[in-house]
């Protein structure tokens, strides 16, 4: 079986308490008053997790849903991949199984991110192996941390979308799937447009399939630098409208900072949800740590 195609049943802790699941299931009419039941009895549906950045949360109804593909967009340097690589390792401090792919970067510059991150030390430090006794306290207490919640953190396969789900195959329980960029998964097969197009149908297709959340970082289809609001717009996302017709939630960040050049708005960053198929629209205000590539919650951050 194919590891898009595996469903909640392969994994070992089954179906969650008590919802009923419908994964790779015959199509079948459902029992609303017995789905309800098992809603009440379980507390929820559980099938939400938490982003780690309570704001967003709360806009979002409680975090990422399994089955939902969530896209983030934003400008050319604005942070997509820093944020993305943080809702993947506080997903992963939660319990949550996740695996992050990257189109740019191998596993271990994803490592060494992730420990910048995680540890509050400059990139730059760590890289050269020069940190203080405080920076690599503080580092070592996060790789700790982070053996005792792992991740999988991979470069892109070669051939694309089928090699991901290859990989896949030994993660059945998956909780949250990372894919940073869109655009590193074109093989040239056709033409961009739509190939990325039919990319989006296919990851959307596997959050359902392998009921886990999928966050898709895509790059934007149009400059902003030159309007006079440069804050990213559901119609600035491409693949010929894929993107914004298929995802369940399309996220935009901001950076006033790369636009604005006063010390004043230094670190300002807003998150915006764009589209929520369930829910509703609105953003919430987040600072960017640059030296440390760390997004924090200015309303409950975590320092």
């Amino acid at each position: 079986m194919s590891a898009d195609h595996a469903s909640d049943d392969d994994s070992p802790d089954g179906p969650r308490a008590g919802i009923p699941t419908n994964v790779d299931a015959p199509a079948r009419a459902l029992d609303a008053a017995a789905y309800l039941e098992g809603l009440m009895a379980a507390g929820g549906a559980g099938d939400t997790l938490s982003s780690g950045f309570p704001s967003l949360d709360s806009l979002l109804g409680g975090g990422l849903r399994r089955g939902d593909l969530v896209v983030l967009g934003g400008d050319v340097g604005s942070g997509k991949s820093a944020l993305a690589l943080a809702m993947a390792l506080r997903v992963a401090e939660q319990g949550g199984s996740v695996a992050l792919f990257s189109g740019e970067l191998s596993g271990e510059r994803l490592l060494e991110r992730a420990l910048a991150v995680q540890g509050r030390a400059a990139i730059d430090d760590l890289r050269h192996g020069r940190l203080g006794d405080e920076a690599y306290a503080s580092v070592a207490s996060a790789a700790l941390t982070m053996r005792q919640h792992p991740m999988l953190l991979s470069h892109m396969p070669p051939n694309g979308l089928p090699g991901l789900s290859d990989l896949l195959i030994e993660h059945l329980g998956l909780d949250l799937l990372v894919v940073d960029p869109l655009q590193s998964l074109a093989r040239g097969a056709l033409v961009m447009e739509e190939e990325l197009a039919q990319v989006v149908r296919d990851l959307k297709g596997m959050a359902v399939r392998r009921d886990c959340a999928v966050l898709l970082v895509s790059h934007l289809a149009v400059p902003v630098r030159e309007r006079s609001d440069p804050r990213p717009r559901l119609d600035d996302f491409g693949a010929l409208g894929a993107l914004r017709q298929l995802a369940d939630v399309v996220l935009a960040l901001y950076r006033e900072e790369l636009y604005e050049t006063s010390r004043d708005v230094e670190g300002a960053a807003e998150i915006h949800v764009l589209k929520q198929r369930s829910g509703g629209t609105g953003y919430a205000d987040l600072y960017f740590y640059k030296r440390w590539l760390r997004f924090e919650d200015m309303v409950e951050p975590d320092r």
